[in-house]
């Protein structure tokens, strides 16, 4: 499915440091795209016609679910673009715009700092091995 191999491609690049050495969960976020795509709480926004070139998705309770952009294309906006238009969707629900990310995610917390995401002080592990510390971020009004 395209949207597990882009987030397979950003994810060896933009989450080595993280996950080094360890295989990339194929099955498993084939599994969750499938579940999250069958779901009619979930909004999934994809980017570029022939091959999906980024990825946004969120749910009505106002939690963006994943943002991916493939590495050839960081830098242009797409992923800045695609966290605004989510957080457009949040807001008209009357929703509090909530995301988790990784602690060692330090691109796209870069990004949501700079978008005024702040930290709410909550911690969990992640779902994959080796299961990094990932926080919540909620964005205020």
């Amino acid at each position: 499915m395209a949207l597990r191999d882009l987030e397979r491609e950003a994810n060896l690049v933009g989450l080595a440091h993280v996950f080094e050495g360890l295989p990339f969960p194929d099955e498993a976020v084939l599994d969750r795209w499938e579940a999250t795509l069958a779901d009619p709480a979930v909004t999934v926004l994809v980017a570029g016609l022939a091959r999906p070139c980024a990825f946004t998705s969120w749910d009505v309770d106002g939690r963006l679910r994943h943002l991916g952009v493939h590495p050839d294309h960081w830098g242009h906006g797409l992923a800045r673009e695609g966290v605004e238009l989510a957080v457009a969707a949040i807001r008209e629900s009357g929703a509090t715009p909530t995301l988790w990310v990784l602690l060692a995610n330090h691109r796209a917390r870069g990004l949501y700092e700079h978008l005024g995401w702040q930290p709410t002080g909550r911690e969990q592990r992640a779902e994959w091995p080796p299961y990094p510390l990932e926080m919540e971020l909620t964005l205020g009004p």
